[in-house]
């Protein structure tokens, strides 16, 4: 586990949790660099001013905030340190509410939360109590230059902090204009019948990144050197009979759900 990245509390009312933050997440797919395509040489992002026209040292950079066209105001790094919310060093809890209540599209981010050794009690407690009760805390921290709002949840025996975009971070579907459609019950029916073959409890385990396994699989090819196959282009084809195309996913659904199980694969 890499180093706490932020150290704070908890803080509900007058109850104070101390803990620490973890990354919670990772990305696995496999990383490139640029290259000079003529010799393969690793390229270098440079920094140019066109004003003094000279390329200059990411140490003689600052952050400017654009107030009008050209015109910036500087902020130093000193500057967000001062910047004055109550919590930089704390998770203000400012409700609880039911999980189910929040959509998902509001989910970006996952962090573990580890109690210090003084709020170990606490922690434990705020753990139980949501578990028993199907809640989670909505509040708000100031990490990496801004303040997140948040939930925190029990996951296994510990707590996490998942960062949630603010309403106003969610464009609305403007112009998404989806019109009713009625259906007779043999559609309906077959709809339901393929929702209930595909229904399984979840489980991560079962899925896997199955375009960066086939990216590493071409990776080693071309380092031995063999002539990768070539990629078959599939067109999305409409079936002109719902019913039909329902009817035939439910018994490949079947036949796949049989083979899965026999064969133990991750979709």
């Amino acid at each position: 586990m890499p180093a706490a990245f932020w150290k704070g509390a908890i803080n509900i009312g007058l109850v104070v949790i101390p803990v620490r933050m973890y990354v919670a997440t990772r990305n696995i797919t496999p990383h490139f660099h640029m290259l000079h395509k003529k010799d393969q040489a690793r390229v270098k992002q440079v920094l140019y001013c066109p004003k003094h026209d000279e390329y200059i040292d990411r140490k003689d950079v600052v952050r400017g905030f654009e107030y009008s066209k050209g015109k910036f105001v500087v902020l130093a790094e000193e500057d967000f340190d001062r910047v004055p919310v109550e919590t930089r060093h704390r998770i203000d809890v400012k409700a609880f509410v039911s999980q189910e209540q929040i959509d998902p599209s509001y989910y970006y981010d996952m962090h573990y939360l580890q109690p210090e050794e003084l709020g170990l009690r606490a922690y434990v407690l705020l753990r139980d109590v949501l578990r028993e009760t199907g809640r989670v805390a909505i509040g708000k921290v100031t990490f990496q230059t801004r303040e997140h709002l948040c939930s925190v949840r029990p996951l296994n025996d510990m707590l996490v902090l998942d960062s949630l975009h603010y309403s106003a971070e969610i464009d609305p579907p403007e112009g998404i204009d989806i019109p009713e459609q009625k259906f007779d019950e043999g559609e309906l029916d077959m709809a339901r019948t393929l929702v209930d073959r595909m229904t399984r409890d979840f489980d991560p385990d079962h899925y896997e990144d199955k375009y960066r396994i086939a990216l590493e699989a071409v990776i080693q090819a071309k380092l031995k050197g063999e002539k990768l196959p070539p990629v078959k282009k599939e067109e999305p084809v409409v079936s002109p009979s719902l019913v039909q195309a329902l009817k035939e996913s439910v018994e490949r659904a079947d036949a796949k759900h049989k083979e899965k199980a026999k064969a133990g694969s991750k979709e």
